[in-house]
C-alpha cells in the first residue's frame, strides 16, 4: 500500500538506496540522474555537538536556457522588458505521481511522450511547488486523495524537478490533508496535545522530513511552514499558539539549512487578499510576535481575489511597512468551460471571467503575463501556478472514481471522511481543476505554458481573434428593446482590440415579448461570418444608484447619526455583504447608536414601486428600533425588522409606494444599543408593471 511504501521509500533514503529504482521514476536516456549513491556517501560524521557534516545525494541535473529574443509561438506574448531572468516562474506540480499511477501520460510538444518536468523546464518553469501532509492515509493504508502527497511522493517528484534544474520550494501543510481558510485540521498523530506539544511534534517533524528531502539531493531554495493560514494552523486559531509554531517551523528550517550548508528561504503563506486590512494586521502579529520569515507568499486568484491593482497594493504595503519579501504563492485560470472528467470545475470559465479574459488557451497565457507584469512591477519575486499538471483522470463520459479512489488521483476519496467528515467526506471524488491546467485533457502541453519563458522577450504570433465578448443587456419590463450596433473584438495581441459591426437576427429579436420577464438569447455575426451572442434580461430596473455600495463613490447617500461619533461606515468585507464586497456597517463600543442611510431618487416615471433592502446583525436588544422607509410627495411608509445573527440577511420591504412627482426618498433608520453590530445591503427599487 501507499503507506507503507512511504515508510519504506524513507528507510531506503536513510540507507542511501536510489530513489527511482525503488519508485520505478527513471531519468530521460539523455538527462540520467546520478544514481551511483552508496550508502558510504550518505553516512554523517559528528564534528562536534552541535553541527554535523551530511553528504547528500547528487543529482546531476540538465537545464534548458530561456531565449535571449522574441520567438514565434502558437500565442502572443507582450514583452515584460524589466522582468529578471530569476523571477520565479513557478509551477505546483503535487498531483502528478498520483496522476501517472491512474494511467496518465504526460507529452512533449512534438506528441511524444516525456516526463512531465522536462517539459515544464523547456517551457521556462524554475521552481516547483509541492506540498506535504503528515499522514494522508486512513487505518488501512487507504490514501485520501488529492494527490496522497506524503513525503515519499515529495521526494520522487522532487528528485525529477531537481534533475531539470529546477528549484523546489516544499509546502508543509502541517494537517493529513487539505488545509486552507476553511479547514487547518491537526495531523492524527497530533490530536490531544496542548499548543506548546504540537510546536515541539511541528519542529520535529519539519526537521527529520526536510532532511530527507535534502539527503534524497532534491535542490530546496523555499520551505513554506503552513498553507493558507489566515484562520489557524494544525487545529489552533488563537494568535499567539499560532504564532508559537510558526516559529517552530521557522526554527526548523534554519537549523536545518545550517546543517546542510543550504540557502533556503522560510516562506508564510496567506489568502484572501482582497481584505487589505485583514493582511497588515497578518503581518503585523508575525512582526509582534517576531517570527523568523523570510518571504510572505499570498494566493492570489484573479476571479476570487480582487484585481491586480489591489494585489499590487498588499505586496507592497509587506515590503514598505514590514519589510519582507513577497511572492504569489499561487494563481490560476481557464483556457476551456469544459468538464474533463465528469466532476465539475471550481472555476467554470463562463459566468465568472475575468473581465478583458476568456476562456481560451490564449487568454490563459494573457492574463498570467499580466500578473507576472503587475507582480514584477512591484518587486514582487515570483509567481507560483497552482496544480498546471493537474489533468483528468478518464474522462467525462464514464465514471472514474475507482480510479480516484485507488490512486489519490481526484481531490478527496471516500477514505477522507473519518478524517474531514464535513467537507472531503461528503464532497470526495475527481478533479475540479482540469479546466484550469496548462495540459490538455490528454496530457499535450498547451501553447500557453510557454508563457513563461516568453515572459521576457515576449513572442510574435500572426494577428487573430482571441474571443469576442458575449453582449449581455438588461431591460426594464415593458420598454423598448435595443441591441448595440457595434461589439468589441479582442484580439491574441490586445493592442488590435477594436469595435465591429454586428447583424442581429431579426426573428429572434421579434419573438422576444419585453412585457414578460425572462431570459433570452439573440444570435449575431460579423461581416467576417464570426458568431455574436446576446443574452437579454427583461427583469424590473433597480433605479437606487449604487445599490450595493460596490462603487467608490457613495456620495448618493446621506448617512446621519446623533451624537459626536459616526457608528458606520462602508465596510470592504465580502462575509458581511449580501452580495459583493462592500456593505454598509454599523457598530460601537460603548455608546447607544442613532443614525440613517438614505437616497434621494429623481427623474421617476409616475407610478407604483416596490423597495426591498437586505440586513444581518446581532447583539441587539428587543427595544431597538429598525426601519426601511420611503417618502413620496410628503408622506412616509415603514417597514419594522430586526436582525437576527451573522448572515442571517433579513430582507424588509415595502410592496406599494405611488410616486407621483418624480422624487422619491429611501432609506434605512435604526436606534440600537452600544455593542450591537451589523451590516445594510443591495437596496432594490422595482417599478411595478401596471
Amino acid at each position: 500500500m501507499k503507506h507503507s511504501h512511504a515508510k519504506l521509500l524513507s528507510l531506503c533514503i536513510s540507507a542511501g538506496l536510489c530513489l527511482s529504482a525503488l519508485t520505478g521514476c527513471g531519468a530521460d536516456s539523455q538527462t540520467t540522474a546520478s544514481t551511483d549513491q552508496t550508502a558510504e556517501t550518505q553516512d554523517t560524521t559528528q564534528t562536534d555537538d552541535s553541527q554535523t557534516e551530511v553528504s547528500p545525494a547528487v543529482i546531476e541535473a540538465t537545464t534548458f536556457p530561456l531565449p535571449d529574443g522574441p520567438e514565434e509561438s502558437d500565442i502572443y506574448v507582450e514583452p515584460i522588458a524589466d522582468i529578471s531572468d530569476d523571477f520565479i516562474r513557478g509551477m505546483d506540480a503535487s498531483a502528478v505521481l498520483s496522476l501517472e499511477n491512474s494511467g496518465v501520460t504526460y507529452y512533449n510538444y512534438e506528441g511524444e511522450e516525456q516526463d512531465v518536468f522536462m517539459t515544464l523546464a523547456q517551457s521556462g518553469v524554475n521552481y516547483i511547488r509541492l506540498r506535504v501532509w503528515n499522514d494522508p492515509y486512513d487505518e488501512n493504508g487507504n490514501g485520501y486523495g488529492g494527490g496522497n502527497n506524503d513525503m515519499a511522493t515529495a521526494i520522487e517528484l522532487g528528485r525529477r524537478a531537481t534533475q531539470y534544474g529546477m528549484k523546489v520550494s516544499i509546502d508543509f501543510h502541517y494537517s493529513d490533508f487539505w488545509a486552507d481558510p476553511k479547514r487547518q485540521n491537526a495531523p492524527k498523530a497530533w490530536e490531544g496535545m496542548s499548543g506548546e506539544e504540537k510546536a515541539d511534534a511541528l519542529y520535529t517533524f519539519t526537521k527529520e522530513s526536510l532532511a530527507q528531502i535534502l539527503d534524497a539531493g532534491v535542490d530546496v531554495g523555499m520551505v513554506q511552514i503552513g498553507n493558507e493560514i489566515n484562520n489557524g494552523m494544525s487545529g489552533e486559531t488563537d494568535v499567539p499558539t499560532v504564532m508559537n509554531l510558526l516559529s517552530s517551523g521557522s526554527k526548523a528550517v534554519r537549523e536545518t539549512a545550517e546543517t546542510y550548508g543550504k540557502d533556503i528561504q522560510v516562506v508564510v503563506h496567506y489568502t484572501n487578499i482582497e481584505d487589505n486590512d485583514g493582511i497588515d494586521t497578518i503581518a503585523s502579529n508575525l512582526q509582534e510576535y517576531g517570527v523568523d520569515y523570510d518571504i510572505f507568499g499570498l494566493s492570489y486568484y484573479p476571479f476570487w481575489d480582487g484585481t491586480n491593482e489591489n494585489m499590487q497594493t498588499v505586496a507592497s504595503n509587506i515590503q514598505n511597512k514590514f519589510g519582507k519579501q513577497v511572492i504569489i504563492a499561487e494563481t490560476s485560470y481557464c483556457y476551456t468551460s469544459e468538464d474533463g472528467d465528469g466532476f465539475g470545475n471550481s472555476f467554470d470559465g463562463i459566468e465568472d471571467l475575468v473581465d478583458g479574459y476568456a476562456a481560451t488557451v490564449q487568454s490563459q497565457a494573457s492574463i498570467i503575463r499580466d500578473i507576472c507584469a503587475a507582480a514584477n512591477e512591484v518587486g514582487v519575486l515570483g509567481v507560483f501556478y497552482w496544480e498546471g499538471t493537474w489533468i483528468p483522470v478518464g474522462d467525462a463520459s464514464q465514471d472514474n472514481s475507482a480510479v480516484w479512489e485507488e490512486y489519490g488521483s481526484g481531490w478527496a476519496s471516500s477514505y477522507s471522511a473519518d478524517y474531514d467528515p464535513d467537507d472531503a467526506g461528503l464532497y470526495y471524488g475527481g478533479c475540479s481543476w482540469d479546466n484550469q491546467a496548462m495540459f490538455d485533457f490528454d496530457g499535450h502541453p498547451l501553447a500557453s505554458l510557454n508563457v513563461w519563458k516568453y515572459l521576457k522577450y515576449g513572442s510574435t504570433a500572426p494577428l487573430a481573434v482571441d474571443y469576442i465578448p458575449e453582449v449581455s443587456l438588461t431591460c426594464d419590463v415593458g420598454a423598448a428593446l435595443e441591441l448595440p450596433e457595434m461589439v468589441d473584438v479582442i484580439y491574441n495581441d490586445r493592442s488590435a482590440n477594436t469595435q465591429a459591426a454586428v447583424t442581429w437576427d431579426e426573428a429572434q429579436l421579434d419573438a422576444i415579448d419585453t412585457n414578460v420577464s425572462g431570459t433570452y438569447e439573440v444570435t449575431g455575426a460579423l461581416e467576417d461570418g464570426s458568431a455574436v451572442k446576446c443574452t437579454i434580461e427583461v427583469v424590473m430596473m433597480n433605479y437606487v444608484l449604487n445599490p450595493s455600495f460596490e462603487d467608490a463613490d457613495t456620495s448618493m447617500w446621506n448617512v446621519t447619526y446623533e451624537g459626536s461619533a459616526n457608528p458606520t461606515d462602508f465596510q470592504n468585507k465580502a462575509d458581511d455583504a449580501y452580495t459583493g464586497e462592500v456593505a454598509f456597517h454599523f457598530w460601537s463600543a460603548d455608546s447607544d447608536m442613532e443614525f440613517a442611510i438614505e437616497q434621494e431618487i429623481t427623474n421617476l416615471e409616475p407610478g407604483t414601486y416596490q423597495l426591498t433592502a437586505y440586513a444581518q446583525g446581532g447583539d441587539m436588544s428587543e427595544d431597538s428600533d429598525l426601519e426601511l422607509y420611503a417618502v413620496s410627495g410628503g408622506e412616509e411608509q415603514t417597514a419594522s425588522f430586526m436582525v437576527a445573527g451573522w448572515a442571517n440577511w433579513q430582507d424588509p420591504s415595502i410592496p406599494e409606494i405611488t410616486v407621483t412627482d418624480g422624487t422619491l426618498t429611501i432609506g434605512v433608520r435604526m436606534k440600537c444599543n452600544a455593542k450591537s453590530w451589523g451590516t445594510v445591503d443591495d437596496f432594490t427599487l422595482n417599478k411595478v408593471a401596471d
